[in-house]
């Protein structure tokens, strides 16, 4: 037998059986027990099927399980929307000849390396209102008339939840966007501006049409990590005041924690069907711009 035929085998073989495993196979079964009555009390009294039972729960008027399912999607277009717009506009700052521009970009990269919990932990102390830094630093300059409870008013709780994760993704979503910029020919903006193309020209004609590639990639991680997103809302919120800031992820892990296993289970297969339809058509949308764009 030829080896040369065998080992191209193997190397697909394995990860396909570890995909399998530990992500086809979990996401099947929990399709399968949001139809049952799987809890804390089912060893006893045994599992049985509901049919729609629990996403009929999960849409009824008296849950709250689809205010975060609302809350979710909300946080995943507007989070997209408050990293990728400033992101864009400082990589290109960042891409000119600008002193030191080396150090801004590591400055503005570093706050993305800190894992969630920590920055969770940090911002929970700069937003308190009694002593936090920011209310403080507030009172200093004489300006206690915005003094705000930056984490238990409902009229600001999200402000201070995208501020936060806008501080720790921008700089991320600023490093694809160098990326995208570097590897767009220098000719094209030496015509442009013989053509005599100003700032805002050269952006619209040249600039976004060639970082077509790194936008659609910042927008796919970009919504995969809105529709997963639980740690800076468990630890900045809990997802409070009240329960508006919950979202999906935090339902899932509060729900079975109480023992409430398949209507969590039912609100993971509703995200994981969500991701599925967005996903699908973010990457039609791919597709067609580079068929056109051949």
């Amino acid at each position: 037998m030829n080896k040369k035929k065998v080992y191209p085998w193997w190397f697909v073989a394995i990860p396909l059986i570890l995909y399998i495993l530990f992500f086809l196979l979990p996401s099947v079964l929990g399709v399968f027990y949001s139809f049952t009555d799987w809890s804390r009390m089912t060893p006893k009294n045994g599992l049985h099927f509901v049919g729609l039972k629990n996403y009929s729960e999960i849409f009824s008027g008296k849950s709250q399980y689809a205010n975060g399912i609302l809350n979710t999607l909300k946080f995943t277009i507007i989070s997209n929307i408050v990293k990728i717009i400033p992101a864009l506009f400082l990589a290109i700052l960042l891409q000119e000849s600008v002193r030191g521009k080396n150090f801004y970009r590591t400055v503005f990269y570093l706050p993305s390396i800190l894992p969630f919990v920590v920055i969770g932990l940090i911002f929970t102390s700069v937003f308190n209102y009694s002593n936090g830094l920011l209310n403080n630093t507030l009172d200093f300059l004489h300006m206690g008339f915005a003094k705000q409870k930056w984490l238990s008013d409902l009229h600001v709780v999200w402000k201070s939840v995208y501020m936060v994760d806008a501080w720790r993704g921008i700089g991320y979503v600023m490093t694809i966007f160098i990326a995208g910029l570097n590897a767009i020919p220098k000719e094209y903006y030496e015509a442009a501006r013989i053509d005599g193309a100003n700032f805002w020209q050269r952006l619209r004609y040249v600039t976004l049409p060639m970082m077509r590639g790194a936008i659609m990639i910042n927008v796919v991680f970009g919504v995969t990590y809105g529709l997963k997103v639980f740690d800076i809302i468990y630890v900045l919120t809990n997802g409070g005041p009240g329960h508006a800031t919950e979202v999906i992820t935090t339902y899932v892990y509060e729900l079975y924690g109480s023992g409430k296993y398949g209507v969590s289970t039912a609100l993971s297969s509703l995200l994981l069907a969500v991701s599925a339809v967005v996903g699908f058509l973010i990457v039609k949308q791919m597709r067609t711009k580079e068929e056109d764009a051949a």
